[in-house]
């Protein structure tokens, strides 16, 4: 799904007019790309939870299968993903104010979203290690080493989600950085 289709379509008569006002075009498309990168975040961190409440059950299951000698592992998988759904949250959605050094154009925009949307694409990843582990679990044999691949996808999924800054604030994958003109004296 993409949401900037949504945003499109959920424009009513006045925002569709005021879009067409010289000069206010431009800040409403990028307010609307933001919108839209927020509902995607939304969206990526939706799906998180949704695996999170799955790990949660399965160490429940650790528990009562007289497994603790994995529960601290297990509890380490989990919070690894509460604090990758945090930072999801809360991210910066490419907004820059007059005076910031920093000026996101409608491109690192586009870009942005392409890169949550990338993220997204990821999340089967996080689902597969999961169903490993409950295999592992049911199955009594090789859960350590489950758990372990799980904390790694993870992982390697919140350091992709680290690279979201370079790409804010230019240097990252597929984008390039604008620099604002030096200010006439």
């Amino acid at each position: 799904m993409d949401f900037r289709d949504v945003i499109e379509g959920a424009k009513g008569g006045l925002e569709k007019f005021a879009a067409s006002l010289p000069g206010f075009k431009g800040y409403k498309e990028k307010e609307w790309r933001r919108e839209a990168d927020k509902l995607l975040r939304g969206k990526l961190a939706d799906e998180l939870s949704a695996q999170l409440r799955r790990l949660n059950e399965l160490q429940l299951q650790l528990v009562d299968s007289g497994l603790i000698e994995f529960t601290d592992d297990m509890g380490r998988a989990i919070k690894k993903l509460e604090n990758l759904i945090d930072r999801i949250k809360t991210a910066t959605y490419g907004y820059s104010g007059f005076f910031d050094a920093i000026k996101v154009k409608e491109a690192q925009l586009d870009a942005i979203y392409a890169f949550d949307a990338k993220l997204l694409e990821q999340l089967p990843k996080v689902a597969e290690a999961i169903g490993a582990v409950e295999q592992d679990i049911e199955a009594g044999t090789g859960i350590s080493a489950g758990i372990k691949k799980l904390v790694k996808v993870i992982a390697d999924l919140a350091e992709q989600f680290e690279k979201r800054k370079e790409v804010i604030t230019g240097f990252g994958e597929g984008t390039q950085a604008e620099e604002e003109p030096p200010a006439a004296q």
